[in-house]
């Protein structure tokens, strides 16, 4: 089977960086463009230093790279929708992280990004990232849209009640997001300086943050965040709250997660009765694409709370984006994915 010619826009920051060291490892890529506009002619273990001996790569411009058979954008968000012409010439697939093609409507673009699209006629040509939704278009989508770290975690869990008319839509669902620094990126300002962050707790969006929409959108109900940073690096725990339908109870909700998930591959319910990672922990999932779920009914009055924990940088993004890599060309889907993650940490 031939090798995977992949390009990588955006690949000095976090996950570039991150998708370069998933890339590197996999059997059947190669990596024949590492793009940054800021460190055109460096090498890349200068800017990424776990990469030292894994690469001899530098960093080139976008005007270098050559045709290729898949292209990853990492760019900050608003300018894959200027340059995705560019690269679709480059590639027929063009696997995007940014959230310029997450939502399909340009009402509901304008009103979370502040802008007008620039490329609206694509909206509806990207097919969601996110391959627990959305496997089967994902075989054959040339062009691809990863989700957000947060609307990942808040869409896997509570897809599984949501697809089996569990729970009561009308009543809407509630998000509490915590998420760390690395979610800010690798130029991110004054507020992410460690005297500022370290030992903080900060709420940054109270209200309207732009991976609610995400969520509405893949689960069809009202969704309402709240968006906090924690002192952690890396990961992301979501903690939802919503209504269930009169009459259903711990069984049918244990069921519902049981019957979606056993057979994914990057997806566990974690929902114990003791120990101390009993329900799922961002800490013991970095450096992994796993998505751990878990659940809690309060039976007396129909409410429902649902956690999910990932790695920001891996199933909240360049995991993710290799999952579906694997997807669309034939690859087993786990392949180069197979990290467990670490503990203790």
């Amino acid at each position: 089977m031939l090798v995977i010619r992949v390009a990588l826009a955006g690949a000095a920051g976090y996950i570039g960086g991150e998708l370069l060291r998933l890339l590197l490892g996999h059997p059947e890529v190669e990596v024949v463009a590492a793009v940054s506009s800021r460190f055109p002619g460096k090498r890349v273990d200068g800017v990424h230093p776990n990469l030292r001996s894994a690469t001899d790569l530098t960093f080139c411009s976008a005007e270098e790279v050559g045709e290729c058979d898949a292209v990853f954008l990492a760019l900050p968000h608003r300018v894959a929708m200027t340059q995705i012409d560019h690269w679709a010439q480059r590639s027929k697939l063009v696997i995007d992280l940014t959230g310029d093609f997450r939502l399909d409507d340009t009402d509901v673009f304008e009103r979370y990004y502040g802008e007008e699209h620039q490329a609206p006629h694509l909206l509806d040509a990207f097919v969601p990232g996110l391959p627990e939704l959305h496997r089967e278009s994902l075989r054959t989508a040339d062009l691809i849209s990863v989700p957000g770290c947060m609307a990942t975690a808040g869409v896997l869990a509570l897809y599984p009640l949501v697809a089996r008319g569990l729970i009561d839509l009308e009543q809407g669902a509630q998000f509490d997001a915590r998420t760390g620094s690395s979610g800010s990126g690798a130029t991110a300002g004054p507020a992410n300086l460690h005297a500022e962050r370290s030992g903080a707790m900060r709420v940054f969006a109270p209200t309207g943050h732009r991976h609610e929409a995400e969520i509405s959108r893949h689960l069809g109900l009202s969704a309402a965040m709240t968006a906090t940073g924690v002192e952690a690096v890396r990961g992301v725990q979501t903690i939802c709250h919503a209504t269930l339908r009169p009459g259903v109870d711990m069984p049918t909700v244990r069921r519902a997660f049981r019957e979606q998930y056993t057979a994914e591959p990057f997806v566990r319910i974690v929902a114990h009765q003791r120990g101390i990672f009993r329900y799922p922990d961002p800490k013991i999932l970095l450096g992994s694409n796993y998505c751990d779920v878990g659940y809690a009914v309060d039976e007396d009055n129909g409410r429902l709370t649902t956690i999910a924990a990932l790695d920001n940088l891996v199933k909240g993004g360049a995991g993710n984006a290799l999952q579906c890599l694997n997807i669309r060309m034939g690859r087993p889907e786990a392949l180069g994915l197979t990290f467990p993650g670490l503990h203790p940490l």
